[in-house]
């Protein structure tokens, strides 16, 4: 379906413009026209302002919403209902209302549905019944990840599967094909780094290799056995999809890329002879993430058995860490090169926590107006820029003895 948005005056009338929601504003037609759902709020002349500046009262517009809020999506009338009782200055701006039908949400507008969602006393989305597959699917990710109800049926309502989620699905299928790849060429699939040509793919990071840059990211792809993908791809998937569903691939994306390259660094800077693969950064920078936002937002989650859950998740993550710290302390079956390091779980968890956090708190806002955001950006670009001059001059400086190249 076409769409277009006319900007909202007294007397003229321009050109559409594309937008998707659609919301088409016509002073001339006397009405505002939302063509997602082909409904219809009529509106006066006068309800418009003469001096052109996109406002319209909030009585008005409780009013029109009264008058025709039947033929509304239920969801999104509750919506609007917010918005107007979360205005206090008696009037709406237009954008905010381009904004909410395009799913683009600005702070004011975050704060006034906010405030307004707290006096409305809807059903929730829980209690609804005679929902298809596809829709309790949507529905329980939506209790899964986020903490307000009007997110998760704002969620509900825009979720079309498209784009579907196959970022974190293409990594994991990725990372078991490679496993398999290297299992069948080194006839091992339990410990494979115990094998003397493990290290010889061009995919671990190695300190000796460390010049060739594309290591810091494609480690993440070779694992130290079938015990070590099995729980990373576990939490990957458990955790990455409905997350991935909700904030979209790039934002997801951002997160667990972010995290594995602040894993490989994280080693060369604190365990600088030591070599590093697993996808262990990205996986842990997703699950400390979202494990946080549950915390912070206790209250408002409403998934089912959270608290055993967390626990749940937590035992994972500390028995992975576990294995690694075991294994990096192991004696090596090919000295002096020593087994993998484990810092590359810290650094995930440390992105996790900050760059992680600022995107899951953030559902439908542009992460530009994110004041946090940008701190954390600015602090993660800092330390890539430290660590990189630490990769070009502090092993020389320092004098470390690494082990030969593989």
């Amino acid at each position: 379906m076409e769409t277009s948005s006319p900007r909202m005056t007294a007397g003229t009338r321009e050109a559409p413009v594309n937008c998707s929601p659609a919301v088409a504003a016509n002073a001339e037609g006397e009405e505002i026209e939302v063509l997602e759902s082909t409904d219809v709020l009529p509106m006066a002349p006068e309800d418009y302002d003469p001096e052109n500046s996109g406002f319209i009262s909030t009585e008005r517009f409780r009013d029109l919403l009264a008058a025709h809020g039947s033929e509304l999506d239920p969801h999104k009338l509750e919506v609007l209902l917010a918005l107007t009782n979360g205005n206090a200055d008696g009037k709406i701006c237009y954008q905010d209302f381009v904004n909410l039908m395009s799913n683009k949400r600005s702070n004011s507008f975050r704060r006034a549905i906010l405030q307004g969602s707290r006096q409305l006393k809807g059903c929730s989305l829980r209690d609804e019944d005679g929902l298809g597959l596809s829709q309790r699917l949507v529905r329980h990710v939506a209790y899964e990840t986020l903490p307000r109800e009007v997110d998760r049926k704002w969620y509900f309502d825009s979720y079309t599967y498209c784009p579907p989620p196959l970022l974190i699905l293409a990594i994991t299928i990725a990372e078991v094909a490679v496993f398999m790849y290297y299992g069948f060429q080194l006839d091992r699939l339990v410990l494979q780094v115990s094998s003397p040509s493990f290290l010889k793919s061009p995919l671990p990071y190695h300190p000796q290799l460390r010049a060739q840059a594309w290591r810091y990211l494609s480690y993440s792809f070779m694992h130290t056995g079938i015990e070590h993908l099995s729980l990373n791809m576990a939490m990957q998937l458990l955790v990455g999809v409905p997350l991935e569903m909700v904030h979209g691939a790039l934002r997801i994306g951002l997160v667990y890329v972010c995290g594995v390259l602040a894993g490989s660094l994280a080693v060369s800077v604190t365990d600088m002879t030591a070599p590093v693969v697993g996808s262990s950064g990205g996986v842990y920078a997703l699950v400390s993430a979202h494990l946080a936002n549950v915390v912070m937002n206790w209250s408002g989650m409403k998934c089912q058995f959270k608290l055993f859950r967390m626990a749940m998740a937590l035992v994972c993550m500390s028995v992975e860490f576990g294995r690694a710290v075991w294994l990096r302390f192991y004696p090596p079956a090919f000295p002096p090169c020593p087994n993998p390091s484990f810092v590359a779980h810290l650094g995930g968890v440390v992105v996790g926590l900050t760059l992680g956090v600022v995107v899951l708190q953030n559902y439908e806002q542009r992460l530009q107006e994110q004041s946090l955001f940008w701190i954390f950006f600015c602090v993660y670009t800092l330390f890539v820029l430290c660590a990189v001059f630490w990769n070009i001059f502090a092993y020389s400086l320092l004098d470390v003895r690494l082990p030969p190249p593989p």
